[in-house]
């Protein structure tokens, strides 16, 4: 029998979040394709992992004792995957990834006047798989927007980033250009309320998380952002996203009364290129605050 470790890291994520749905969410799939993977992991290794009612999702005594082994073989594997990944690389190759909203042209530009001696390659990433690119060695550095997993990796704060609420375009605060979040109280927040905990409007019920039933949000920002033309709620992101996602049936208003996101440079602790502190210390200067 071998131990499939995607759906290791689909427990974990059950685990952690004591919600089958919650954990769809925070895995950007379905909550039935998340039952059905956590089912077929029982029945590789022959166990129960989860007691699950109304109530709520609980690990049993098997599904404690992997979640132990779990956490450490993730993040061994991770690493045995970057250091791969980064032995196959030829040895002047530096791989710069980038996120919708964060403009890294003039950066990677100076860069490779600096260091001429390096192959530069760009790869585009997403808010929902930066820690994906960072931990399997796909990049050397990436533009990220925090929060990042604590301990992990050495990250330059840049710049605060302000969010913007999306809404259906007939919606009849479409017209203006800002608006409180507190002017929102009766619409349906259609993300995870814990990416805005200013938050204290509405939010989808939480389902029984058992097999059949739908995930609680939307799987990926694109079906948000239909979800929103269609009138179901709202959604908030980074101000930078708005342009990238544009539609003529969504408006994005700038969101008073929530704390920005804070967009950074992060890499691996492990990573000794040199050349890492140098592109680092470029972008402190080119996108950081500047001297106060």
């Amino acid at each position: 029998m071998d131990l499939e470790l995607r759906r290791v890291r689909y427990f974990v994520a059950v685990a952690e979040e004591c919600s089958f749905v919650r954990a769809a969410s925070r895995l950007y799939m379905t909550q039935p394709a998340l039952s059905r993977q956590i089912r077929a992991l029982e029945e590789d290794l022959d166990v129960v992992l989860f007691h699950r009612d109304r109530h709520g999702t609980a690990l049993t005594r098997a599904g404690h004792q992997l979640l132990e082994d779990a956490r450490p073989l993730l993040a061994m594997a991770q690493a045995v995957q970057q250091r791969v990944r980064t032995a196959g690389r030829e040895v002047n190759q530096f791989t710069i990834g980038f996120m919708p909203g964060v403009i890294v042209t003039p950066i990677v530009r100076e860069f490779a006047r600096m260091a001429p001696q390096l192959d530069i390659d760009v790869v585009h990433t997403s808010i929902t798989d930066q820690v994906d690119y960072l931990l399997d060695g796909r990049v050397d550095v990436c533009y990220v927007r925090l929060p990042l997993p604590e301990g992990m990796f050495e990250v330059v704060p840049l710049f605060p980033e302000p969010r913007v609420v999306a809404l259906a375009g007939e919606h009849p605060f479409a017209d203006r250009k800002a608006v409180h979040v507190e002017d929102l109280h009766d619409m349906t927040l259609l993300q995870d309320v814990r990416d805005v905990p200013e938050w204290r409007g509405r939010v989808p019920r939480d389902p029984v998380p058992s097999a059949g039933e739908t995930g609680r949000f939307p799987a990926t920002i694109e079906e948000c952002l239909q979800a929103v033309a269609l009138g179901s709620g709202c959604y908030v992101m980074p101000a930078g996203m708005a342009g990238f996602y544009h539609r003529d049936d969504v408006v994005y208003l700038t969101l008073e009364g929530v704390a920005p996101r804070m967009v950074a440079l992060a890499y691996s602790k492990h990573r000794t290129m040199p050349e890492l502190l140098q592109f680092a210390e470029l972008s402190r200067r080119m996108l950081g605050p500047g001297p106060d």
